[in-house]
């Protein structure tokens, strides 16, 4: 018996809250769960700062990533075995690429990258075609077997159909990430009929697609990703968090960037401070040593790094307002002119904050991330994308909605110790005292 294809002598499961049980009987996937890179996904959260919000949002990208495996262990195993559209070789790729999809994230990952220049899905390339454990499980089923695992994540494989399983607008990702986000924060938004939707598909060619019967089950979860992005991935009190550690982030790299002579020597940061990131240094890297730093840094004599660290543990995060930069950018201006007067380094401590979301595109070619359409198999074998056929998905497509705050720390414009008029005339700006 191959790698490839050898069993488990006995079926191996993961009791879980969202999925009951995660099945596995794939000697590969049993390995890759074992893997020191896949094993660091338990110490970063999946949702990042959105546990300061929700408080029950803690579990972590390793939960994730073993629900979308399942989901698509059923669809390959359950629903598309013996269809003729269906590739039975690519049963395993597709396994992989499911379990794989997020081994690259680092904690608190899309702060890391806006500050440090990193690209999650670089490194998930860098942890499958590099020097680790990963690769070398993947390598023993097949020479090009981690390239084309590889090629899956990035899209740019010519298996269109297993690449869609794994990243379209309806696929195993989303559909884990919604119902566990939701269960894990207790809000009900995020809940869908995914039993139907998984028995209404249908493998083609180059994508996969939903029966017509099914359309109201998609049409039942678009809405779902709708709500839960407003009601919880874009909670002004999360993005309240993450513009700390956003800042947090910043104020450290620009302080080595300047020679400060730090207390606790950044080890694990200074790499990213330079820039100069090796995939060993970012497997090191977790939310338990970030949190660590933090603690340390709290004890810094930069009384900014301090402050800023201080407010990040203890969740005394900043206020916030409506506010459209576009608009009001005189009104800004003149706010960032008085926290100067008022010794508030508005770099720092007044930030503009934009979210921005796309519920769902139709195809068009040529654009910058193309979106590839949910296409419906009608009666008579046709296909026809989705918002030609349901009114409700017709009305949101293609309509972005953004929204914008404006935070500040309301502590500090309220302590009028100094500077009491300045102070009161940023509150006055502000509209805290109408």
């Amino acid at each position: 018996m191959s790698y490839r294809t050898e069993k488990l002598h006995e079926e191996k499961v993961f009791k879980d809250p969202v999925h009951r049980y995660i099945h596995v009987r794939d000697r590969v996937i049993w390995d890759l769960i074992g893997t020191r890179e896949f094993q660091r996904l338990r110490r970063v959260k999946q949702l990042g700062t959105t546990y300061l919000t929700f408080h029950g949002a803690e579990h972590s990208r390793f939960n994730h990533s073993l629900g979308v495996y399942e989901i698509v262990r059923r669809i390959v195993d359950d629903v598309f075995r013996h269809r003729s559209e269906w590739q039975e070789s690519s049963r395993l790729l597709a396994l992989c690429a499911a379990l794989l999809h997020d081994l690259g994230h680092g904690p608190f990952s899309h702060s890391f990258e806006k500050v440090f220049n990193l690209d999650h899905e670089e490194f998930t390339q860098q942890m499958i075609l590099g020097d680790t454990e990963v690769h070398a499980i993947l390598k023993r089923v097949g020479k090009e077997f981690p390239k084309q695992v590889a090629e899956i994540i990035a899209k740019t494989s010519e298996n269109k159909q297993v690449v869609s399983l794994i990243s379209s607008q309806i696929d195993a990702d989303r559909m884990d990430y919604l119902q566990r986000d939701a269960y894990f924060t207790g809000v009900s938004y995020g809940h869908f009929d995914m039993e139907r939707i998984l028995r209404v598909m249908r493998p083609r060619e180059d994508q996969v697609v939903i029966k017509q019967s099914g359309m109201h089950a998609v049409e039942d979860y678009i809405m779902s990703r709708y709500q839960m992005y407003w009601q919880v991935y874009f909670h002004p009190v999360t993005r309240s968090a993450e513009v700390i550690l956003t800042k947090i982030l910043h104020r450290a790299k620009d302080l080595y960037k300047q020679s400060y002579p730090f207390r606790f020597e950044p080890t694990h940061f200074l790499s990213l401070f330079d820039e100069d990131v090796s995939l060993e240094d970012y497997i090191l890297l977790d939310e338990g040593i970030v949190h660590f730093y933090f603690q340390m840094w709290e004890k810094e004599d930069d009384p900014i790094l301090q402050d800023l660290c201080r407010r990040f543990s203890n969740r005394q995060l900043f206020k916030y307002i409506e506010f459209d930069p576009a608009k009001e950018y005189k009104r800004q201006f003149e706010l960032m002119t008085l926290f100067k007067k008022a010794g508030i380094d508005p770099e720092y401590y007044l930030v503009v904050d934009s979210s921005s979301d796309l519920p769902y595109d139709f195809y068009r070619p040529g654009e910058e991330e193309e979106r590839l359409p949910i296409h419906l198999l009608m009666e008579n074998g046709d296909l026809k994308e989705l918002s030609r056929h349901s009114d409700i998905v017709d009305a949101i497509s293609g309509k972005r909605r953004t929204d914008h705050k404006l935070y500040f720390p309301a502590d500090l414009l309220y302590d009028e110790t100094s500077k009491k008029a300045v102070k009161r005339q940023i509150r006055q700006l502000l509209r805290l005292e109408e």
